[in-house]
């Protein structure tokens, strides 16, 4: 069932993603070369205990993955780009990290990504996550009622071909509320005008993510880290949006001093 929220109900969506958007942009900061991906993994189970949040990922056992997850968020190096699972591993120079979590606070939920550089960023891999950016920014723009579900997906696929990278279908966006994964998925491409009717109400986590070679994925033992089949780098961007009566209400953005967390320890770079 698809559910449309009140004002209110969004309002609540939104306290939670301020505070997702908060959580994960204090991770962008903390990821640096030589810090243990646990180190960040604990890092947002402590943020959660504070604020009395809970995780979307804590005992999540959906049907592609290995028994449930016992973590906060995921953290995917490289070629990994979802479901990767926090391990021992100190980040190294000129690593690409993503970082996906989902929480909910008094019931609502919220589900946010970003991926940054670590060290001293590869132009080919700021490009790749430039990509996933401006494409996630395209797709919360059509994100507007009386729009179509296609809409969404085809600014994201549209941006994709501009830079030149394919798109894997079999994960994307989807609805969200009382619980992180409700009824819409969210293809990374599509057709403009097909699919569901936008309508104030329908709040929903838009992730585009692309790998630089290829739109193919395998599967790590661990049974949850997700990777690209040649081994490419990749990255992924999400926010979740609330749609309204006067055009999306982004509901997870970050504060403005890590709102693009490009790079890590290193932003600069991006201008040279």
């Amino acid at each position: 069932m698809i559910e449309h929220k009140s004002p209110a109900d969004i309002e609540r969506m939104h306290v939670t993603g301020q505070f997702l958007g908060q959580v994960l942009g204090e991770l962008g900061d903390l990821a640096a070369v030589g810090v243990n991906l646990l180190d960040l993994e604990h890092h947002a189970r402590r943020r959660i205990k504070e604020r009395g949040a809970e995780s979307c990922y804590w005992d999540y056992e959906p049907s592609f993955g290995k028994g449930p997850f016992r973590n906060v968020v995921c953290l995917s190096v490289n070629d990994a780009v979802l479901h990767g699972l926090p391990h021992s591993y100190k980040l190294r120079d000129g690593d690409l990290l993503t970082m996906d979590m989902a929480v909910t606070v008094d019931g609502w939920a919220a589900d946010s990504a970003l991926s940054v550089v670590v060290g001293t960023p590869a132009p080919e891999d700021l490009r790749l996550i430039e990509a996933t950016e401006v494409a996630l920014e395209a797709a919360i723009e059509v994100a507007l009622p009386g729009n179509r579900l296609g809409d969404i997906s085809a600014a994201i696929g549209g941006v994709a071909a501009e830079y030149g990278y394919p798109v894997n279908l079999e994960f994307g966006g989807h609805g969200i509320g009382r619980t992180m994964h409700e009824e819409l998925h969210i293809p990374n491409d599509g057709r403009p005008g097909r699919g569901w009717k936008l309508r104030p109400g329908l709040t929903i986590a838009i992730e585009p993510w692309f790998a630089a070679g290829t739109d193919k994925i395998v599967y790590d033992p661990d049974g949850w880290t997700i990777r690209s089949a040649d081994g490419s780098r990749t990255a992924h961007s999400e926010h979740t949006v609330a749609i309204t009566e006067t055009g999306p209400l982004v509901l997870t953005r970050r504060p403005e001093s890590n709102t693009s967390a490009t790079t890590a320890k290193g932003r600069d770079a991006r201008r040279k």
